[in-house]
């Protein structure tokens, strides 16, 4: 008996969207980092199994490209823009006050997993050097002095969701 839609795992489903492709690995790949944030350990499985892809050939191309993850992320991804704009703007004090703010390093995710830092080498916003994406929202012209005041931003949105989900 075939599986309905509603009982494929999204993985399936993604196998199953790219299967006319040659190779649909890395367009599975960027489908289930979309919809997870990161690509868990049994995802891994499951693509090896319905791509009939080698275990160690997923796990190359997960680790060849720095847009996949293997741990998730933080609640709010804070991506410092480093390229070449943001960088003579000062992206440089920006990565280091977001560190020292956070107590982490690029590519690390703070304890209480609501912050994940890390520097992406251009965003598009060339105009607005430097820049932060944070999950969606752009912040151009960002000056080290109010990286705490976007934090606590930060902080505050994940207070009130908990708050509102409580309730």
């Amino acid at each position: 008996m075939a599986k309905t839609k509603q009982q494929l795992s999204p993985i399936e489903i993604a196998a199953k969207k790219y299967a006319r492709y040659r190779d649909p690995l890395i367009m599975v790949l960027h489908e289930i980092q979309t919809t997870r944030g990161y690509i868990p350990r049994e995802a891994a499985f499951e693509i090896a199994k319905l791509l009939n892809v080698p275990l160690a050939r997923i796990y190359e191309v997960i680790t060849f490209y720095n847009y996949f993850r293997l741990k998730s992320p933080g609640k709010a991804v804070i991506s410092v823009c480093t390229g070449t704009a943001c960088h003579l703007k000062g992206a440089d004090k920006l990565v280091k006050e977001f560190s020292e703010e956070l107590d982490i390093e690029p590519g690390q995710t703070t304890d209480d997993g609501l912050f994940h830092l890390q520097s992406v080498r251009c965003v598009g916003c060339c105009g607005l050097a430097p820049v932060v994406v944070i999950n969606e929202k752009t912040y151009g012209k960002l000056q080290p002095s109010q990286v705490p005041h976007v934090i606590a931003e930060w902080k505050e949105k994940f207070e009130t969701e908990t708050a509102d989900a409580a309730s």
